[in-house]
C-alpha cells in the first residue's frame, strides 16, 4: 500500500485487502472514527494482576517506592522535601503488573436491518478496520458479528475479503430484536461487564434491553435531497459522545464498496457459466441499463444485468414471433418492461405489430404535435441477417401518454403511434439525419445532422436534440460528424447527455464531457465501438476500440491509449452502454461477455446451448 499517505500508514494491513481506490476513498473515514473512537487505553496498576517489576515513573506511589535520589531532600534540605511532596514533584517507581493472557478483547455487534442499509454500511466497514487495528495495537482479541445472524455459526475474529463479502450478503429486512442481542450476549460471555464491546447501528438499538453497558456508535443518514453524509454518533460507556459527519464518496464508488469491493480473481475450480440459445447480436436498451439479446431462431430476449459477479440473474424475458414477423425495433422501458416492432402482412402493403401495451394510449391521437414535419411514406429498413434491430425509445408527453420512437437504420426517427379505433400501428418519419439515439436522465436525446431548419441535410453541422414533455429542443454542438455514440463517464459528464462521442472525419474524435470538449486520434486499424471510461485512467474518459487482432480493445483518449480488455475468441460485435461503466462483446463462437469497465473484470458471461 505504498498508495497511502503517511497519515494513513498505521492502517495499511487492514485497508491493503482493498484495491489502492478504494482504500484512498475509506482511508480518511478511517482516520477520522479512530480519531473518535479513541485508543483502547492499557490497564492501570489498579486493575490488579501478577506484579512483574516495575515500569517507569510516576508522581504517585507510597513512599517506600520513592527514588533513592529524591531521599537526598530529607538530608540537605527537609522543607524542601515536604514541600516536593505537598505539589505532587516527587518521583516513584511505577510498579508493573501481568494480565492474564485472552483477558482483554474488542468485540462489534453490527445492525444489517432495514434502517442500516445502503450508505450507512460504509461507515460500518470503515469502523471495523478502526476497531480491528485499535485491538491490535493494544494486544486485544477482536470478534465481530452481525446481529440478525445466528450466535450458533459463530463471530468472525478478522477482517478479510471472506468475511465482509459475508457480512455484505447477510443484509436483512428484519429489524434487530431484544432476544437476538441477548443471544449474542450469551454467545460472547458479554454479561459480566464487557470491558470494550459495541452496538453499530440505527439510535434505537439503545433502547433495547440488553444494550445496557454495551458503547454504541449510531450511524444516520440525513433524509435531504442535496445531503451525500452520513452523521456518527459514538457513545462510549464510560467517556463523553462525540460526533463525525462524513462526507459520502462518489457514487459509483459507494455501489463498488457496497457491492464488490474486492478485485474478482478466477476461482480455482470452474465456474459452471450460463447457457444461452444461440444469439445473432445483442444491444444494450435505450436507457443503457437493459441487456437486448437477438436469437438466431428469431425470439428476442431482455436480460437484467447482474450488479455483481456474485449477483444471480433472473430469468431472461423472451418474445417469440412467427416466422413471417421479422423484427424491427425493440426496446425496454423501465415501468412497461419489453417493447417490440414487427412487420407484418397487411391490405394494400406493410404493416406493423407492437408488442407491448402502452400507458393511457388513446383512439383520439396524440394531444399536440411534437415535431414540424411528419412523412407518413417513408418506413424503417429491416435489418439485415445478423444486424440487432433498431433501438425503441419511449417517453411520457404533458398528457401522460407514452409516446414511442425509433431510431431507424437510413439515419431516420420515427414516431411510431398505436390507433386503437382502426386498430393499427402509424409509422411515419420525424427527423432525418439522426446519426444516434438514445434514453439519458429519462429523456430521449439524439444528435441529428445539419441544420433543423434545413431538412436536406446539406451542412455537416451536429444537433442535439432533447425530448421535452411538450416540445423537442435543438442545441448546436459546435461542431461537424456522421457518426456518434453516447457513453458513460465517471466524472465531468456533460450536463444533458452525459459522455458524447462524435467522429468528424475518419480517424478524428471528438469527446464532449463537461462544457468543454476534447479531440481523440483513433489509430488506424482500430474500430470504434463506443465511448467511456475505465479503471486504468481513473477519471478519465476516451473512445472504446477493436484492435485489429479482432480481441483486443483499448481505450483511446487525448493523451495516450490504454488496454481495457482482451476477448479469448474473435469478436463479431461489440458495444458500449452509455448509462454504467459496461462493454459487451459476442464472439465468433458465439459466447457472450459483459465486461466491468470500472472493476477491469468480467461482469457476466455466457455460451450458447451445446457450446463449451
Amino acid at each position: 500500500m505504498s498508495a497511502l499517505p503517511p497519515a494513513l500508514r498505521p492502517w495499511a494491513s487492514q485497508l491493503s485487502i482493498f484495491p489502492d481506490d478504494l482504500a484512498l476513498r475509506l482511508g480518511p473515514y478511517v482516520a477520522r472514527l479512530s480519531a473518535a473512537l479513541g485508543s483502547l487505553r492499557p490497564r492501570g496498576e489498579t486493575d490488579g494482576g501478577e506484579p512483574q517489576g516495575y515500569d517507569g515513573l510516576t508522581r504517585r506511589g507510597t513512599f517506600d517506592r520513592l527514588l533513592v535520589s529524591e531521599w537526598l531532600w530529607a538530608l540537605e534540605s527537609p522543607d524542601e522535601l515536604v514541600r516536593r511532596a505537598a505539589f505532587g514533584e516527587l518521583s516513584f517507581l511505577k510498579p508493573s503488573y501481568r494480565q492474564p493472557q485472552g483477558a482483554r478483547r474488542t468485540v462489534a455487534l453490527l445492525d444489517a436491518g432495514p434502517d442500516q442499509l445502503g450508505a450507512p454500511r460504509i461507515a460500518h466497514l470503515a469502523l471495523l478496520i478502526v476497531l480491528s487495528r485499535r485491538a491490535e495495537a493494544a494486544g486485544a482479541a477482536f470478534s465481530w458479528a452481525v446481529l440478525q445472524s445466528e450466535p450458533a455459526k459463530g463471530a468472525f475474529s478478522e477482517v478479510t475479503p471472506g468475511t465482509v463479502r459475508t457480512w455484505l450478503s447477510a443484509r436483512s429486512l428484519e429489524p434487530p430484536t431484544s432476544e437476538g442481542l441477548a443471544a449474542w450476549r450469551k454467545a460472547l460471555s458479554l454479561d459480566a461487564a464487557p470491558e470494550d464491546a459495541w452496538l453499530v447501528g440505527d439510535a434505537r438499538l439503545s433502547r433495547l434491553p440488553g444494550a445496557t453497558g454495551l458503547s454504541r456508535v449510531e450511524v444516520t443518514e440525513p433524509l435531504a435531497a442535496d445531503a451525500r453524509r452520513l452523521v456518527v454518533e459514538v457513545r462510549p460507556a464510560s467517556r463523553a459522545a462525540r460526533s463525525v459527519v462524513l462526507d459520502l464518496p462518489p457514487p459509483d464508488d459507494c455501489v463498488r464498496l457496497l457491492r464488490e469491493p474486492f478485485p474478482v480473481t478466477r476461482a480455482a475450480t470452474p465456474v459452471a457459466v450460463p447457457k444461452t440459445a444461440a444469439l445473432d447480436s445483442f444491444s444494450f436498451s435505450a436507457d443503457g441499463r437493459r441487456l437486448l439479446l437477438f436469437h438466431k431462431d428469431g425470439s428476442v430476449g431482455a436480460m437484467a444485468i447482474p450488479h455483481s459477479v456474485r449477483a444471480t440473474v433472473p430469468k431472461v424475458r423472451r418474445v417469440t414471433l412467427h416466422a413471417s414477423q421479422p423484427v424491427v425495433g425493440v426496446g425496454w422501458r423501465h415501468t412497461g418492461g419489453l417493447l417490440v416492432l414487427a412487420e407484418t402482412s397487411a391490405p394494400g402493403g406493410t404493416g406493423y405489430l407492437l408488442h407491448g401495451h402502452l400507458r393511457d394510449a388513446s383512439p383520439f391521437g396524440p394531444s399536440k404535435e411534437f415535431f414540424k414535419s411528419r412523412d407518413r411514406d417513408a418506413k424503417p429498413i429491416r435489418p439485415l441477417k445478423g444486424q440487432p434491430p433498431d433501438r425503441l425509445l419511449s417517453f411520457v408527453d404533458d398528457s401522460n401518454r407514452e409516446r414511442v420512437l425509433l431510431a431507424g437504420r437510413g439515419e431516420s426517427l420515427f414516431l411510431i403511434e398505436e390507433d386503437r379505433s382502426m386498430r393499427r400501428i402509424d409509422v411515419s418519419r420525424v427527423e432525418t439525419h439522426v446519426i444516434a439515439a438514445a434514453e439519458v436522465n429519462r429523456k430521449v436525446v439524439f444528435v441529428t445532422r445539419g441544420v433543423p431548419s434545413d431538412p436536406s441535410g446539406a451542412s455537416r453541422e451536429t444537433w442535439l436534440g432533447v425530448v421535452e414533455k411538450d416540445c423537442v429542443r435543438h442545441i448546436p454542438l459546435g461542431s461537424e460528424g456522421n457518426v456518434a455514440y453516447f457513453g458513460y463517464a465517471s466524472e465531468r459528464a456533460h450536463p444533458i447527455v452525459g459522455l458524447l462521442g462524435l467522429r468528424q472525419r475518419p480517424g478524428l474524435w471528438r469527446l464532449f464531457r463537461g462544457d468543454s470538449g476534447e479531440n481523440v486520434q483513433l489509430p488506424v486499424g482500430m474500430r470504434a465501438v463506443g465511448v467511456g471510461s475505465c479503471r486504468e485512467v481513473p477519471g478519465g474518459a476516451g473512445l472504446l476500440a477493436l484492435d485489429s487482432d479482432e480481441r483486443t480493445f483499448w481505450l483511446i483518449s487525448a493523451t495516450g491509449q490504454v488496454k481495457v480488455a482482451v476477448a479469448r475468441e474473435p469478436v463479431v460485435h461489440a458495444e458500449a452502454s452509455h448509462a454504467l461503466p459496461l462493454l459487451g462483446w459476442l464472439m465468433k463462437g458465439g459466447g457472450m461477455v459483459l465486461w466491468n469497465l470500472a472493476e477491469g473484470a468480467i461482469l457476466y458471461q455466457s455460451v450458447p446451448e451445446g457450446g463449451g
